[in-house]
């Protein structure tokens, strides 16, 4: 097994925009000719866009972008944008009068990191549509839906920390399988490899960090002052071909390359949400594919938070004097 690049799974696209002073961004993943797509949820406060779409239930086999951004519910309107760009190139499902691009989308809250007036709109996600098809510009740190992202907020953001966005890809045989992860929770961030604490609850002189579990321990009453503040999102991407229900399947595996990393994590102030991404014929077992996406996860996760820049008054994990 070998790393490669996140871009060089094909026929993947992805590209970036964002709005460094106001701390919001978007990251849109396309797939002009279709792509199997699966979902699992395990935050209690997600955004969501048509995410209802990935139930196998559903009639649609196939979508065409899945859109990361900032900017909570309000950040929704990105995915308008990508639509737009998409129906204009003749991308979508045919209804006969136009095609209709199949776009779903996740947010994650970073309002209280920049201007809270700012938020992913149609022009953001347009843009970085036009950017994943004319020159994928993915890259790790502060870009994209990582451009807002913090982590350790259990005491409020004055001991928050600067995260980002990071991805890590591999390579088994013919199989291509990889991971982009905008980290914004509400834990810590662990080293799963050796334990050690790398980000998360900073100390009041912050100067080092604190464990938000143990500082959760300290009180066991109900606590009233928690919001919706946080939400890690991630999207797997293969090039082995799956069916939508193994891609739920999927998904839930790769969960566990989150948990590995961020403690607490799925609680109810956050938006945990996952998907899964295939587009392509190469010929993989479920079970591996779920076990690598855990794997490529919890390495996005440490490459989100270690390429961060220290940014809006919140420092990164690459500054802190540990």
């Amino acid at each position: 097994m070998q790393e490669i690049p996140i871009l060089d799974i094909a026929p993947f696209r992805i590209g970036q925009t964002e709005n460094i002073s106001a701390a919001t961004g978007c990251t849109v993943i396309l797939c002009p000719d279709g792509m199997r797509a699966g979902l699992d949820v395990r935050g209690g406060g997600p955004a969501s866009r048509d995410s209802q779409m990935l139930n196998p239930l559903m009639a649609m086999e196939t979508i065409h972008a899945v859109v990361l951004s900032g900017g909570s519910a309000f950040g929704l309107d990105a995915a308008g944008g990508v639509m737009r760009f998409l129906e204009e190139r003749g991308v979508g499902f045919d209804v006969g009068v136009t095609k209709v691009p199949l776009v779903v989308q996740s947010c994650l809250f970073d309002l209280t990191v920049g201007d809270r007036d700012v938020r992913p709109d149609t022009a953001m996600g347009y843009e970085a549509a036009r950017q994943a098809w004319e020159a994928p510009n993915y890259r790790d740190g502060n870009s994209g839906a990582g451009c807002g992202a913090t982590v350790g907020k259990w005491e409020g953001m004055e001991c928050c920390m600067k995260s980002g966005i990071g991805s890590y890809a591999m390579q088994l045989g013919d199989l291509q399988i990889g991971a982009v992860a905008a980290v914004n929770a509400l834990g810590d961030v662990f080293d799963w490899r050796t334990g050690r604490q790398i980000a998360g609850l900073l100390s009041k002189d912050k100067r080092s960090l604190r464990r938000t579990a143990e500082e959760m321990m300290k009180k066991t009453e109900t606590r009233e002052n928690k919001f919706l503040t946080n939400t890690t999102l991630a999207a797997v991407i293969t090039n082995a071909s799956f069916t939508k229900t193994q891609l739920c399947k999927i998904a839930g595996m790769a969960q566990n390359g989150l948990a590995r990393c961020v403690d607490p994590v799925h609680t109810s102030a956050d938006g945990d949400s996952i998907y899964a991404l295939s587009a392509g014929s190469v010929n993989a077992d479920q079970d591996l594919a779920g076990t690598l996406a855990a794997h490529a996860v919890s390495e996005a996760v440490l490459r989100a938070v270690r390429s961060a820049e220290s940014a809006y008054g919140f420092p990164a994990a690459k500054d802190l004097p540990l």
